[in-house]
């Protein structure tokens, strides 16, 4: 009787919790809202009994708190697929990523074809020094098979405190697999990297991977960098950058944007609650000519940069169209520590385009592989792949073709970046004929 009194404290506890989340924007509505504010507790009611019959009834005992969190699981999930429910220890992981410092072995990770596969190693890392390399595929941790783990469940358990041993066990090519044990360390990864592609031309090159809270700063360190070896044009790597914080978008877009330039608004429901992000002076970098690459993996907070740069003729977007994932997710703490991700809003290009769904369409179309002329032969996920997505509109799908022919491009062909490969030949170009004015210059300025 004592436990079940508890049961029924616990879950009236984290429903009022929910009702919060649920009814603050009903709040001073019409009275067609208020009626359905009651209706969400009437049906909160037969919520509650349903969980006290499980409590009761179920054939084996089930910890409460694994009941509520399935039920918050399934409530988010009735939503879109960018609002989610973290329990306490995938909260904890999100925070670290986003600082972008913790405890590992200096590895991105996805999954592929259902494979825990290395995307690359992070130069100075203890996987780079233990020779680990891009496409090796990560079969068991600890002796433990890795099919059938989530992305997050295998960071679990990749991650630790530094100085710790972890052992993984490695598929490469037709190589027979083998163990690799690694010391953790901290890791320290930056969101930005940066070359001079071209020394004779004088192009730099930026990658910013993701979004994360000091990458502004270190944008500021790499161009002022690349400006000191005398950079006359630049290449924006966005591609594969899932997005991040929204104010670390606004600030890349802002060392290049002049003052006052819009850079993205963001409205809530029903259009309600307008904020608009605007460029400042201080923060504006010298004006060079500019490529922005993007492709399919180009989400949200790249979006925001692409579609801010392309609006105004600050830059040539070139690449392959983008994710499409217009809206806004707000972090919304909770009692014990688990977090609600919620959609809260939708942004807005500088000239009031919603790339919901559609994405940002590249100026200049170039796919990753010159041999493709479609995407129809790659298995590519974007925004309107995914259940419950916001339908901005009408989505036409992309025509399929048949088998390619043979190739007439040598091996050697195709491993080449051709989307960088343009990028530099299109800038050595218009610095040849020295006309800034497509790149939104001067005279485009005052427009």
């Amino acid at each position: 009787m004592k436990r079940s009194k508890i049961f029924r404290s616990l879950i009236l506890s984290v429903l009022i919790g929910a009702v919060v989340v649920t009814v603050l924007p009903i709040t001073g509505t019409t009275a067609g809202k208020k009626n359905q504010r009651e209706e969400i507790y009437k049906k909160l009611s037969v919520f509650t009994q349903a969980l006290t019959y499980i409590e009761k009834n179920y054939v084996k005992e089930v910890d409460p708190q694994k009941l509520i969190y399935g039920a918050i699981k399934g409530m988010v999930a009735e939503l879109d697929p960018h609002t989610t429910f973290m329990p306490p220890d995938f909260y904890k992981e999100m925070e670290i990523e986003t600082k972008g410092e913790f405890g590992g072995l200096g590895i991105e990770i996805t999954m592929k074809k259902g494979i825990l596969t290395i995307v690359s190693p992070i130069e100075g890392t203890p996987a780079y020094k233990k020779g680990l390399k891009a496409g090796d595929k990560i079969i068991a941790i600890e002796g433990k098979p890795t099919r059938g783990l989530t992305l997050m469940e295998a960071v679990k358990k990749l991650r630790g405190k530094k100085g710790t041993k972890v052992t993984i066990t490695i598929q490469r090519d037709d190589e027979k697999p083998f163990d690799v044990t690694i010391v953790r360390d901290i890791i320290k990864v930056k969101s930005v990297s940066y070359r001079m592609e071209d020394p004779k031309a004088k192009i730099g090159y930026v990658r910013i991977r993701s979004f994360q809270e000091k990458t502004s700063k270190q944008l500021d360190k790499a161009l002022s960098a690349l400006e000191k070896q005398g950079m006359r044009a630049l290449v924006l790597d966005l591609r594969n950058n899932p997005g991040g914080l929204l104010s670390q978008a606004v600030g890349v877009s802002d060392r290049f944007l002049g003052k006052g330039k819009l850079v993205v608004s963001i409205k809530g429901r029903n259009g309600a609650n307008e904020v608009k992000f605007m460029a400042h002076k201080e923060h504006t970098f010298p004006y060079h000519p500019m490529v922005v690459l993007v492709n399919a993996g180009s989400a949200s907070a790249s979006e925001i940069v692409a579609g801010a740069l392309q609006d105004w003729h600050r830059a040539v977007i070139a690449g392959e169209r983008t994710f499409g994932k217009g809206s806004v997710q707000t972090v919304y703490p909770l009692s014990d520590g688990s977090a609600l991700k919620l959609t809260t809003a939708a942004y807005y290009t500088p000239t009031g385009r919603s790339i919901q769904e559609e994405g940002i369409i590249p100026d200049v179309e170039i796919p990753s592989d010159i041999t493709e002329k479609s995407e129809g032969n790659k298995t590519v996920i974007r925004e309107e792949s995914l259940k419950h997505h916001f339908a901005q509109g009408v989505i036409k799908p992309e025509k399929k073709k048949g088998k390619k022919g043979e190739s007439q491009k040598s091996p050697e062909d195709k491993l080449k970046d051709y989307q960088l490969k343009y990028a530099l030949e299109f800038l050595k170009g218009w610095l040849l004929i020295n006309n800034k004015e497509i790149f939104g210059g001067e005279k485009a300025a005052q427009r």
